[in-house]
């Protein structure tokens, strides 16, 4: 995984066209036998960082992919505030990472598929940053999917 300037020059500044680079995420994740969840955060319409699901390979329940992705946002801008920036992930985010986006400030998550199980969006409560904007189901389907295959192979 890299941390550094992840420019997407010409690109168009779209939620989809972003989602498919934390598909691309997601699926290193799966080829690592990870759980395919993956996130890039955008600043200025470029991808400033990225992050996948590393769980199993640092042996570490805390390694998901939104917090690969803020921290080597932090350490891109040398801040710990990301209020101008967006957070695309696969798979709406557990509450774990949704406090982490609390204390971030992030300004925008947008996520694919929703986590019925374990999404903070269960609780009934705001839990995200009352300034943070919230979109879901941007390529939703395709995100499910890989998901879905993923634990369909290991059952």
């Amino acid at each position: 995984m890299s941390y550094f300037n992840f420019e997407t020059p010409g690109s168009p500044a779209t939620d989809e066209y972003f989602m498919r680079e934390a598909l691309k995420e997601a699926r290193t994740a799966r080829d690592l036998d990870e759980v395919p969840i993956g996130a890039v955060i955008v600043s200025n319409n470029r991808v400033i960082a990225r992050g996948h699901n590393l769980s199993e390979q640092l042996n570490d329940v805390t390694a998901h992919a939104e917090m690969q992705a803020f921290t080597a946002a932090a350490n891109y801008i040398g801040g710990k505030y990301l209020q101008q920036c967006t957070l695309y992930v696969t798979l709406e985010p557990c509450v774990m990472c949704a406090g982490a986006a609390f204390w971030t400030q992030i300004g925008r998550v947008v996520y694919g598929a929703k986590d019925e199980k374990r999404g903070y969006s269960r609780l009934g409560a705001r839990v995200l940053h009352p300034k943070t904007t919230i979109i879901s189901g941007v390529l939703e389907d395709e995100c499910a999917d890989l998901l879905r295959v993923f634990f369909q192979a290991r059952r």
